[in-house]
C-alpha cells in the first residue's frame, strides 16, 4: 500500500480521469511551439554534421580518427558504451520498478523507455563504424549463408555486441510500443482531426479497452518485463566482457560485469532526471511529475553513487594488492597521477562525491541543483569510459609503443551527430507521443493523489 501521508502524493490537483487524458494529450493537439522548432533545427544540424563525419569515416577509412597502433579503441567505443549505459534506465524503470510494484514509476517510465530506444539506436552506429568496412557488417549476422563453412566467430566480442544490441533494441522498442497502445486509442477517440484519428487508430491496433484486452495486456506486460529484466543485466555484462576477456592492465578483472551494469543504471537514471525536469518545466506537468518522483530518483542516485565509489576504491585496492607492476602502473602512474589525472579525478568527483549532495533535502527539492547534478553524473560516466579505454591502451606492456591519444574532428563529429539524433528523437517523442502513460497514471489515481491545497501537510521524507 502506497502511503501518501509519508511518501508524498503522486498526482496533484484533485484530478479526474478526463482531466488526466486532456492534460497529457494537450501537447500533441497544440501547435508546434517556437522553442521546439529552434531546438529541433539545431539538433538536425548536429545530425547532418555527424552524417558528414560518418561519410568521411566510410569513404576514407578510420585513419581519419586519432586512433593509432596502441590506442585501437578511441571515442567511438567510449561513446558506444556511454550510450548503451544511458539506455539502461528505461528498462530498469519499466521492469524492476514494475516488478517491485513501485507506483511512482507510472509518470516517468514512458519517457525513460523512449530515451532507451533512441539511445540504443545511437549506440548501434559506433560498432558498425569501428569495423572500418561498414558494407561488410552483415558478416556478423549468424544466418544461413552461401559462404560454405564460414560462420561468425562465436568467440568474438564484436559478435557478442551485435547480439546484445539487437536483442536489447528489439525488446525495448517492443515494450515501449506495447505500453502505448491504450494511449494511442485514447488519442484516437478524443481527437477531431481525421488524419490523427486514422494514424493513431492504426497504431492502436483496434484497442477497445474491454476487460479481456486489459487482462491480456497486463499478462503480456509481465512476460515482456521478465525477458527485459534478464537483458538489463546481460547486455552491459556482455559489453564489459569485451574488455575483461583481454589481458590489458586495468581490463582483465572479474569486477567489470557488475561494475558496468551498475554504472549503466547510474548514468541512465541521471539522464531520466535530466529529461523529467525538462518535461516538468516546459510542459507544466508539475501535477504528474511531482517532487515525490524527483525525490525518489535522487535517493536512488545516492545509493548507486555509493556503489560506484566503492567500485573505484576496490579497483585501486586490487591493483595494489595483486602485486602486479603492470596493474599498479596503470592505476597509480597513468590514472591517479600521470597524463590522465584530470580525467580520473573528474570521474571520481562527478560520480562518487557530487551526487552525495542529494543527502540534503534542500538540494533534492531544488530543481536547478538537481538538474546540474544529473548533468555532472553523465559527464562523470563519460569520463569513466574514457579512463577505462584510453589509460589502459595508451601505455601497454611495451614502452616503445607508448603514445598519447587525442580525437580528431571526425570522431567528435560522429559523437555530435549521435547527440543530434538523440535530441531529435526525444523532441519527436515530446510532440507526437504522450510523454506520460495515461492509462498507468489513471490506474494509481485513487489512493495516491491529493488536492494541491493539502500538499503543505505532506512530508516528502
Amino acid at each position: 500500500m502506497y502511503k501518501t501521508e509519508v511518501r508524498g502524493p503522486l498526482i496533484l490537483g484533485d484530478k479526474n480521469y478526463r482531466q488526466i487524458s486532456s492534460d497529457i494529450i494537450a501537447p500533441i493537439d497544440q501547435p508546434i511551439p517556437a522553442w521546439w522548432k529552434a531546438v529541433f533545427g539545431i539538433s538536425m544540424l548536429a545530425t547532418l554534421f555527424g552524417l558528414y563525419a560518418m561519410y568521411k569515416t566510410v569513404s576514407e577509412g578510420i585513419g581519419t580518427w586519432g586512433v593509432n597502433n596502441s590506442v585501437g579503441w578511441g571515442w567511438e567505443i567510449i561513446n558506444f558504451v556511454w550510450w548503451i549505459g544511458i539506455g539502461h534506465a528505461g528498462t530498469a524503470f519499466s521492469i524492476f520498478l514494475l516488478i517491485l510494484r513501485q507506483k511512482w514509476r507510472t509518470s516517468i517510465n514512458r519517457a525513460a523507455e523512449a530515451m532507451t530506444v533512441v539511445a540504443v539506436g545511437a549506440a548501434a552506429i559506433f560498432p558498425a563504424l569501428h569495423m572500418g568496412r561498414v558494407w561488410l557488417a552483415f558478416f556478423i549476422f549468424p544466418y544461413p549463408n552461401t559462404r560454405g563453412p564460414l560462420w561468425v566467430n562465436f568467440n568474438s566480442p564484436l559478435f557478442w555486441d551485435f547480439i546484445a544490441i539487437s536483442a536489447y533494441l528489439l525488446i525495448s522498442a517492443s515494450f515501449w510500443y506495447y505500453g502505448m497502445v491504450p494511449d494511442f486509442a485514447t488519442i484516437r477517440d478524443k481527437t477531431t482531426s481525421k488524419i490523427k484519428k486514422a494514424v493513431y487508430g492504426f497504431f492502436a491496433f483496434g484497442w477497445t479497452g474491454s476487460s479481456r484486452e486489459w487482462l491480456r495486456y497486463e499478462a503480456l506486460s509481465y512476460v515482456l518485463g521478465g525477458i527485459a529484466a534478464v537483458l538489463v543485466v546481460s547486455v552491459h555484462s556482455i559489453v564489459s566482457t569485451d574488455f575483461a576477456v583481454s589481458v590489458i592492465p586495468g581490463w582483465h578483472t572479474t569486477v567489470f560485469p557488475p561494475y558496468f551494469v551498475v554504472g549503466a543504471i547510474f548514468s541512465g537514471f541521471a539522464m531520466v532526471m535530466t529529461l523529467m525536469i525538462i518535461i516538468r518545466k516546459i510542459y507544466k506537468f508539475q501535477d504528474y511529475v511531482t517532487d515525490s518522483h524527483l525525490n525518489a530518483i535522487a535517493k536512488i542516485l545516492i545509493f548507486i553513487s555509493l556503489i560506484m565509489g566503492t567500485a573505484y576504491a576496490t579497483e585501486i585496492f586490487i591493483a595494489w594488492y595483486s602485486g602486479s607492476q603492470y596493474e599498479m602502473f596503470t592505476f597509480f602512474k597513468n590514472r591517479i597521477t600521470g597524463d590522465y589525472t584530470f580525467q580520473f579525478w573528474a570521474m571520481v568527483v562527478c560520480n562518487a562525491f557530487i551526487p552525495q549532495l542529494f543527502w540534503f533535502k534542500k538540494v533534492r527539492q531544488n530543481l536547478t541543483l538537481a538538474f546540474i547534478i544529473s548533468l555532472f553524473i553523465n559527464l562523470g560516466m563519460w569520463y569513466e569510459r574514457f579512463n577505462i579505454l584510453i589509460t589502459s591502451l595508451s601505455k601497454d606492456y611495451l614502452p616503445s609503443s607508448w603514445t598519447t591519444y587525442s580525437p580528431t574532428w571526425v570522431e567528435v563529429g560522429v559523437y555530435i551527430g549521435t547527440l543530434g539524433i538523440f535530441v531529435s528523437g526525444v523532441l519527436l517523442f515530446f510532440k507526437y507521443i504522450p510523454m506520460i502513460a495515461i492509462s498507468e497514471v489513471k490506474s494509481i489515481l485513487k489512493g495516491t493523489s491529493i488536492n494541491k491545497n493539502d500538499t503543505k501537510h505532506i512530508s516528502h521524507e
